[in-house]
This record gives C-alpha cells, structure tokens and sequence, in this order.
C-alpha cells in the first residue's frame, strides 16, 4: 500500500477542496446511518464525473489502497463505512439523469441520482421508479444497487433487480464494463442480478438503465388498528390465503406509532398495540373489484378501527408516518441498530412473540416496522450508546433475533444488506463451503480485495488479498 504515492496523484484529478483530507473535513464521512460504527478514511474525494471515478478507482488498484463508494449515507448495514487506512469516493454529484424514453419506459441516470428524483422526472409521461425504500427522498440509486433496496411497496413490484435492466461499472482493478442493456429480454448469464446485491465488492455502478413502471390509475388504502401484534399479523395471513396482491402489507407497532406520532403527527388510532396498512394499486376496475373482499377480511379480522384513505392527501399522511418511523425512534432513543431479518409469512405471529420475549428478556425495548408482505422484519434496537455495555448488549440482542430468523426458515437480510453489521452472522446462514464459493468468486473479480474490503465476510474469514497479482502492470 503506497498512500503517500496516491495521495500525490489524486492532487493531478482533483482540486484541493475536492480532496479532503482534513480531519474535520473527513468526520462526515466516518460513518453512515449505523452510527455504533466508525472508521476516519485517509482521504475523501468529491468526484463530479464518471472519468473522475474511473481513474481513482484505477490509481487505487496501481498503488494497492483500499477504496468505498458511498452516495448519501444512509445504509442501515454499515455497508458505505471507510476502510481503514482507505480512502471514500463520493458520488453524490454524479447526479445526472442523462436519458429518459417515456415510450421504451427505460431512464438512463448516473450512481449518485436520488431515488425519489427518478419519479419526479417520469411523472409527467404517467411513470415512476417503483423501489420505494423509506429513505427515498436522500438514498441514491448506486446505493439502491449496492444492496438491492427494496420498500413498502416490494411485495408486489419487487426489489431494485427487478428494476434495473443495465449498468456500466468499473471494476476494482479500472476496467469499464457494460452489463445487460436496455431491454426487459436478455441472453447469457444475468450479470445484471449478479452485481446487484454485491455490497460494493465488485466495484463501482457508474450509471444504470432503470426500468419505469406506468403510475398506477387507483389506490386504496386501508390503515387497520389492532390490540395486539399477532393478530395484525393475522390479518396479512388472511389477506394472502384469499389470493389478493396488495402493492403494500406494513405492520408497526406501539412503540414505532408513539414514534411517529411525536416526529410527524400522524393521527394514528389511540391506543393501538399494532397498526396494519394495506394498499391496493392498479387499474381502477381490478382495484375497485378487490377493495371490497379486503375490507371484508379486515373487519372479520379484529380490528377495533378501521380508516379508508379519502384522497390522495390522507393517503400521504398515513404512508408519512410508517416511511419516517426509523428516523423518528430518535425521539425515544439517542441510539439504535435496525435489524431486517426475513422469516416465512407464516412465522410472522412466532417470530413477532420471540422478538417481544427476548426484549424483556434483555430489557431493552424494541420498537418493530416491517413489510408484512413478504415477512421482512425491521426491529428497531434501542439503547444509549453513552452508557457503558449498552451498544454491546443490543449488539447481542440483534444477533438473536438474526438467528431467530434462519432457525425460522428465513434469511439475516431482505435489503439492508450483510455490511459490518451482520458479517459474523454468514455462518449461521451459510455452509463452509458456500462461504468459500463467495470467496472465489470475489478473488475473481478483486484480488487485491480493494473494494469495500472488511465487509460481508466476517473478519476471522477474510481472505487475504493477493499483493503480487498484476504487480508489473499495477506500476
């Protein structure tokens, strides 16, 4: 590792207060949204275009200096943290939306886009970008590839894979390379679906080639209060067994409500132990024959109140609530760790009941927002960072409740990601011999393991990087 040797030609790409290097320049950038974590870079640089991008990512591999990428920040996984000793390279001015076709229904935006301008920009042609994570108004699409986001609505319109028909990346060591294109129908291996999801560990997603979805003619929007977790979760039982798509299923609980309503003002129904948001999208006609089966089940569910969104207005302000409960447990905790385990949808009630056992078990409360759709729990960890063992034991509440999920027959994560938070957790999921696949691959692709080296893989199975690969033509 040459840092001084890179520092010195980063200084021939990027003006002075482009390259940051200072400490309190850097203390921004020495954590994201998983704030228990933090590593200070050895430099920072604020690239305003892919060439910029192109040629950092190359003098890193030349002089063997570990890089991250990171757009706004928000990765709830510790995914976008510095490498120690390494450098960030900041993408959030890479903000161009540099092709949109509203007949082919295809946009072509570069890695630091926000999410919810993608929207913006097709909602005059009657589309939209469907991956709704609730940091959209800030999240980046390069962020959203980097961990395959998802969001309320990714029951019935899937993950940000679904969404993304083509990439052009640089790989760690400089190589530019263009994967899929432009059309729903592909040949060969899909490449695309392979870089999606990988943490940063392949490289850098320079631009995409997003599919758009048309708005759709209706919505319906049901918010259903319960007295207890479990039956709100059987409420979505019921409304999967009699064959209904919703484009959204969310629960929250009592804790996540009292959040929301201190930070945003929801008018929630009083005292709720769980709420249930259901919405139906589509065409007015399919829409408008649903609403009435589902409203149905949800008054023979239990509910002691039932509210129907009369206008697009009531709509936004019950989706305003759910979409700011993360940042809004802030008002209840000054730290916390989200989890996003997923269990089978037909586990919810006994994973919810664990989840509530171990916290009084621990004695630290948790607050719980999930898709109830598709079974993705975020259970939201809160503690005081400022009191001595409090971080660790939420730490081990969190890894509890990752195990709960797989002992349940479900996954560690639905779309935050493995990052720092859940490394030493791949074990639980994955055999020996699946871990050391993934290690191939990824030695493939970066031998000098450079991009966002350190997360992922748990630290006591990080393979070492190769320093004599290449070493002529890395100069």
């Amino acid at each position: 590792m040459d840092y001084p040797a890179l520092q010195h030609a980063l200084t021939k790409i990027y003006p002075p207060d482009r390259l940051l290097t200072l400490p309190a320049q850097l203390a921004p950038f020495e954590s994201d949204a998983l704030t228990a974590f933090r590593t200070r870079p050895r430099a920072v640089v604020l690239a305003e275009s892919q060439e910029e991008v192109i040629d950092t990512v190359r003098l890193c591999y030349r002089y063997a200096v570990p890089f991250v990428a990171r757009g706004s920040g928000t990765s709830l996984s510790g995914g976008s943290l510095p490498v120690q000793e390494g450098i960030v390279i900041a993408l959030n001015r890479l903000n161009r939306i540099i092709h949109l076709d509203p007949e082919q229904r295809i946009a072509v935006v570069e890695a630091g886009v926000i999410n919810l301008d993608v929207s913006k920009a097709a909602d005059p042609y009657g589309l939209y970008f469907a991956p709704d994570p609730s940091s959209q108004l800030i999240c980046t699409i390069g962020g959203n590839i980097a961990f395959n986001s998802g969001g309320a609505h990714c029951l019935k319109y899937g993950m940000t894979s679904n969404h993304v028909l083509g990439l052009k990346v640089v790989l760690p060591d400089g190589e530019v390379v263009r994967l899929g294109g432009d059309s729903l129908e592909s040949v060969g291996p899909d490449l695309v679906g392979f870089f999606v999801g990988s943490e940063g560990l392949f490289g850098i997603a320079l631009e995409a080639t997003l599919r758009l979805m048309p708005k759709p003619e209706t919505f319906r929007t049901v918010l259903a209060a319960y007295q207890s977790l479990e039956a709100a979760g059987r409420a979505v039982g019921m409304v999967v067994a009699a064959g209904l798509l919703p484009g959204a299923m969310e629960i929250m609980d009592r804790l996540a409500i009292k959040a929301a309503e201190a930070a945003v003002r929801a008018n929630y129904p009083a005292g709720a132990e769980g709420l249930l948001i259901v919405e139906l999208d589509g065409e007015t006609d399919v829409v408008e024959g649903d609403f009435p089966i589902l409203l149905d089940l949800i008054q023979k569910s239990g509910a002691y109140e039932v509210r129907v969104a009369q206008d697009a207005d009531d709509r936004q302000r019950i989706w305003k609530g759910r979409k700011s409960s993360f940042s809004a447990v802030g008002r209840l905790s000054p730290d916390y760790i989200v989890n996003d385990g997923v269990v089978p949808r037909s586990r919810l009630g006994d994973a919810l009941a664990e989840i509530q056992r171990l916290s009084k078990q621990y004695d630290i409360p948790v607050a719980n927002v999930f898709h109830a759709g598709d079974g993705n729990l975020h259970p939201l960890i809160l503690f005081d960072g400022r009191q001595e063992g409090h971080l660790e034991k939420a730490e081990e509440l969190a890894g509890e409740i990752v195990r709960l999920c797989v002992r349940l027959g479900g996954s560690i994560t639905g779309e935050h990601g493995i990052g720092m938070e859940k490394r030493n957790y791949l074990p639980v999921m994955f055999s020996e011999t699946d871990i050391d696949v993934m290690h191939a691959i990824w030695r493939q692709i970066d031998p000098l393991l450079l991009s966002n080296r350190g997360k992922f893989f748990p630290e006591s199975l990080l393979p070492s990087p190769d320093l004599n690969w290449d070493a002529d033509q890395r100069g």
